[in-house]
């Protein structure tokens, strides 16, 4: 069995809607009132949530958003650059992983209402990494636009909107 087999098989991974496969880790028992959020979110939410995710060469993780900030790890495998769109346009990328003589990182914040996409640097290779989101991530937080919709909206990032969204 190959490696990102034995991955998907020993941590019970399922493929995810915006790409690769993860599973919910942790989910804190405790919970922050509406009162207590931004009027974006329409209900309670977690303290925190984490998840396992993995992704693989070809196999990229599509431009999204939520409404929280969301901390990346890297645990094993290659880097993967995690590529932003802020709220005022402006593109930025990270490598994410262990070569920090690269200007790789081994966690990375990605801040809430940024579109972001993230995706393998090396041919035939794998990341297996994990995300934690606060507040708790929930999918009504979650936003995976069209590509035409995207470029309308950042017309001089077409190229790497184009190369990461699958609609």
């Amino acid at each position: 069995m190959n490696k990102i087999a034995h991955l998907v098989n020993q941590f019970e991974l399922e493929p995810h809607p915006e790409g690769g496969f993860f599973k919910e880790v942790y989910r804190s028992h405790d919970t922050i009132s509406k009162e207590c959020l931004s009027e974006d979110y329409t209900g309670e939410r977690n303290y925190a949530t984490s998840i396992y995710f993995l992704l693989t060469s070809g196999n990229f993780s599509a431009f999204h958003k939520i409404k929280q900030d969301e901390l990346w790890h890297h645990y094993e495998g290659d880097a993967i650059i995690i590529h932003v769109i802020d709220e005022e346009g402006n593109y930025t990328k990270q490598p994410v992983g262990k070569d920090y003589s690269r200007g790789e990182v081994p966690q990375f914040v990605v801040r809430g209402g940024c579109w972001f996409a993230s995706e393998v640097v090396e041919e035939d290779a794998y990341a297996f990494v994990g995300c934690t989101v606060a507040p708790g991530f929930d999918f009504e937080d979650f936003e995976m636009p069209s590509r035409e919709s995207l470029i309308s909206r950042y017309p001089k990032h077409a190229k790497i909107i184009t190369s990461l969204t699958r609609i």
